[in-house]
């Protein structure tokens, strides 16, 4: 009976029910459908869609098969968001993907979530994000970035660190004086760096057309190839034959993962949104299907405006009538490919413009980040999961300590010097619990047949398994073949389960 209806439906309005079942009353929670999609948008634009195309450019050295790589990312996280509309319709508490895994498989794998996300999930990016606006801040004040101020180890720590700490400092103590100061902040940076990156792709596709490079980077778009780089000198191009591009496609896809990754954060704040029942999946929807469609584009204009391969040690970044050499998408300076990308629209300038957006883009991504994820550690301290004066809210009805203990770890992690790692293994954990979760959405449907479901995951149960199809075969060739940026992740969730049964276990035991 809960699998009907599932055809000729649109995303947005499939199987949400006209009467909402909500016992309480949802008229003044602060957040509605455009803000929950603001969260949702502004949680997954940062600096990625700025940087990464360098990457995966040198991996597949394809104009083709790297627009499909960004499509296929997409469709990977609208399959997520989809499924997921349904368990944030069944269950519009705080915490979110946190209580869908506890409903479906229990405590401990709920509890091992939560583990990842604060230790490396949710703060790692909240670190890297933080770093990422002080070194393009750096180009304001170049001592940020230029003067180190200690290191130890093989660790450099410069200003960029500090900025990173005092944006984590200040967003937090923002939030803590209520819902209503984020839900601003969001509004206006989500809507800045969207209007912004339209700018660039509209601005970057017409002179594209004329500039030549369409026609350049889109002739023989099929063939791949490999582009491997030791001490910033080529050391061999290896054409990529299928298998080899299956296998280049599945692992440089974290790239692009990492830069849509987040959309989820939206479900940890659930118990703020007014008609979750309704709105949360619509905004999973249309946050994520605006994001991709802009990154997709994004790349289009990349393409338009600069030659796809390139050499490392070219001054230039396009052709010139000086130069039979260019630095191309392949090796933008810093793998800064909005940058140069800018540099052809408006010239020298474009250094600061950049620096302008990506600085608006980071700080309303940290903002989303900050504001939800606490809200995910105080369900888990209500579940005795976490420490427990996470649990409480303050006189403004926020769960300041819960984001305290995020913001004070998030910090540290700026002073780590290894949150690139962190990145690599924060994307590569959410994807495994997306997994687990909408894994649970199979099980829920058969262990609670006849839960009130006022939205049904659009395609059920074709697109969900699509995307555990997806999903398991990234994960397995991520761990096969690039196991060293995997190992740390998978390490790091085995370690929550003695972290459980030594401090979590006895309670939970009490409790019941």
């Amino acid at each position: 009976m809960e699998q009907n209806d599932t055809h000729n439906s649109s995303p947005l309005d499939h199987s949400i029910d006209q009467e909402v079942t909500a016992t309480e009353d949802t008229s003044k929670k602060p957040l509605g459908l455009l803000d929950a999609t603001f969260l949702v948008a502004g949680s997954m634009i940062g600096s990625g869609i700025f940087l990464v195309t360098s990457d995966m450019a040198r991996d597949l050295g394809s104009s083709g098969w790297l627009l499909v790589t960004w499509l296929l990312t997409g469709v990977i996280t609208l399959f997520g968001a989809l499924s997921y509309g349904e368990l944030a319709a069944m269950f519009p508490k705080a915490g979110g993907q946190f209580v869908y895994i506890k409903e479906a498989w229990g405590k401990l794998p709920s509890f091992l979530y939560g583990w990842t996300v604060f230790t490396v999930i949710q703060t790692g990016v909240i670190a890297a994000v933080g770093v990422a606006f002080g070194k393009f801040l750096g180009v304001f004040f170049p001592v940020l970035v230029e003067k180190v101020l200690f290191s130890y180890a093989n660790v450099e720590i410069n200003g960029a660190n500090i900025v990173g700490a005092v944006i984590i400092l200040l967003l937090t103590l923002l939030n803590t004086r209520g819902i209503q100061y984020g839900k601003i902040v969001q509004a206006i940076f989500t809507s800045s760096k969207l209007i912004a990156l339209l700018v660039l792709i509209v601005a970057g596709i017409a002179v594209g057309i004329s500039s030549g490079y369409f026609g350049e980077n889109f002739t023989n778009m099929w063939d791949a190839s490999k582009t491997s780089v030791v001490d910033g000198k080529v050391t061999g191009i290896v054409d990529l034959l299928p298998i080899a591009l299956a296998i280049a496609i599945s692992t440089t896809i974290i790239n692009s993962l990492f830069s849509s990754d987040a959309w989820n954060n939206v479900t940890f704040i659930a118990g703020d949104i007014r008609n979750p029942e309704r709105n949360l999946p619509r905004s999973l929807f249309l946050g994520t299907f605006i994001v991709t469609i802009l990154y997709i584009l994004a790349n289009v204009a990349y393409l338009g405006l600069l030659p796809l391969t390139g050499t490392p040690q070219a001054t230039d970044i396009a052709y010139t009538r000086e130069s039979v050499e260019a630095a191309g998408i392949q090796f933008a300076s810093s793998g800064r490919v909005g940058t140069s990308a800018a540099f052809m629209l408006f010239g020298n300038i474009a250094n600061i413009l950049m620096a302008i957006l990506i600085m608006i883009s980071t700080f309303g991504c940290n903002n989303g980040l900050i504001m939800a994820g606490s809200r995910l550690f105080y369900a888990m301290s209500k579940e005795g999961l976490f420490f427990k004066k996470a649990n409480s809210l303050n006189r403004f009805g926020v769960p300041a300590w819960a984001m305290w203990i995020q913001g004070i770890w998030a910090i540290l992690l700026c002073f780590s010097g290894s949150y690139n790692i962190l990145i690599k293994f924060a994307t590569f954990g959410s994807m495994v619990f997306y997994i687990v979760t909408i894994a649970g959405l199979f099980k829920l449907r058969r262990t609670m047949p006849n839960a009130h479901r006022p939205y049904k995951a659009f395609g059920y149960p074709v697109v969900p398994f699509l995307y555990l199809v997806f999903a398991v075969l990234i994960c397995v060739s991520l761990t096969l073949f690039t196991f060293e940026d995997t190992a740390g992740s998978i390490i790091l969730v085995l370690v929550g389960i003695p972290v459980y049964y030594i401090f979590f276990h006895g309670k939970q035991k009490a409790m019941e």
